[in-house]
């Protein structure tokens, strides 16, 4: 027996615990804290060429809500909740296997960074130093580049109704400056799954962290989300160039195909705007406090939920470039427009334009955000 060393997490309000595990097997452990229950199992082994470390999934599990979350990329693999029949479906795209997550997929589930979303041609300046970042999305660089925050083990540590994920980002890691120590801490409480990111930087830098669930509130594998209601919160979003980088206009939703503040069914808006999907972002009140961000909901299930976040922006994306070439849960093909993602964060390529909201972190200072997920039986 071997005990885990003292926490990593240091998160204000957290208490952790010692826990005896036995390596290389399956390791579980109970805690219950706001009626939550805390598992932990291993789920694989890493490929040698990827450094070969354990691979660990956590089930957080409510009276309405399990969540199963692994400790490569802190990704969310699965999330089942119920219907208005009292039956459960996961409603997250993903794999079975490890072995799915460690080959190339579009970010299914995982905590991406060190910045989020599009930064245009992969360049930034700081304190009048220039940065060249690898391009890995046509000209742009996309979620941190060739080995973002999603392709990474982070240490877990276990709380009495969550876990809470440890990196520390090296300085010059995919070419951006600074040692970043980031938390990533997910706590279920009923139907409520709170996800919080905390980071501190030696060096000034820019940062920007969200979760890239892809969700289908009638079960993942379902065909497509054409029958699902939407609404956002946002009374502007951002026009975006041909390679998705935002043009700096901050335009009015009003009277566009982009206004969602009262719920749409999807397949509907899309035709009747001549939409191929959507891929922008939607500006949110500048204030850091939560608030309501997006609602989703499938009326022949009854399954909806809410976004909440202290966050200046949302992401709305709706699996334009899923092709069915990837076999998911189940050897379930995903086609395009089969899930939505709801990616709460900075408005994207921020670091390059003075008039978005401020994307650089300073030695001294704390990143801060929080975002939580409710999910409902209507």
């Amino acid at each position: 027996m071997i005990a885990l060393k003292s926490c990593v997490c240091s998160a204000p309000g957290h208490h952790c615990f010692p826990l005896s595990v036995l390596p290389w097997q399956v390791l579980r452990a109970r805690f219950w804290g706001a009626m939550t229950e805390v598992k932990r199992e291993v789920f694989g082994q890493m490929p040698q060429e990827e450094g070969g470390g354990m691979v660990e999934k956590f089930i957080l599990k409510s009276d309405s809500v399990k969540v199963e979350i692994l400790s490569l990329g802190c990704i969310i693999a699965a999330l089942e909740m119920k219907g208005r029949d009292g039956e459960c479906s996961d409603v997250v795209l993903g794999f079975d296997t490890l072995e799915g997550y460690t080959r190339k997929h579009p970010f299914f589930g995982a905590i991406v960074g060190r910045v989020a979303n599009r930064i245009a041609k992969g360049r930034f300046a700081v304190d009048g130093k220039e940065y060249q970042l690898f391009l890995n999305n046509g000209p742009n660089s996309l979620h941190g580049g060739a080995r973002g925050f999603d392709k990474v083990l982070w240490s877990p540590q276990v709380l009495p109704n969550g876990v809470c994920f440890f990196r520390l980002s090296p300085d010059g890691e995919e070419g951006y400056p600074g040692d970043l120590k980031v938390w990533v801490t997910y706590t279920l409480s009923g139907r409520e799954l709170a996800i919080n990111y905390r980071a501190q930087t030696s060096k000034t830098t820019p940062i920007n962290l969200t979760n890239h669930a892809y969700f289908n509130l009638a079960g993942q594998g379902s065909r497509d989300i054409y029958d699902h209601e939407i609404s956002i919160e946002a009374d502007s979003y951002l026009p975006v160039d041909n390679t998705k980088i935002p043009t700096g206009e901050v335009a009015a939703v009003q009277g566009t195909g982009f206004d969602l503040r009262q719920p749409v069914k999807l397949g509907k808006h899309l035709q009747k705007f001549h939409l191929d999907g959507f891929d922008h972002n939607f500006c949110l009140p500048q204030v850091q406090a939560r608030r309501l961000a997006a609602r989703a909901r499938h009326p022949p299930t009854g399954r909806a939920m809410e976004v909440h976040t202290t966050q200046p922006g949302i992401q709305f994306y709706t699996g334009n470039n899923l092709d069915g070439s990837l076999k998911g849960k189940g050897a379930i093909t995903y086609p395009k427009h089969s899930a939505f993602c709801l990616e709460t964060q900075n408005w994207p390529d921020a670091i390059n334009k003075p008039h978005f909201p401020n994307a650089l972190l300073r030695p001294g200072e704390e990143y801060n955000h929080s975002t939580w997920l409710v999910f409902n039986t209507a």
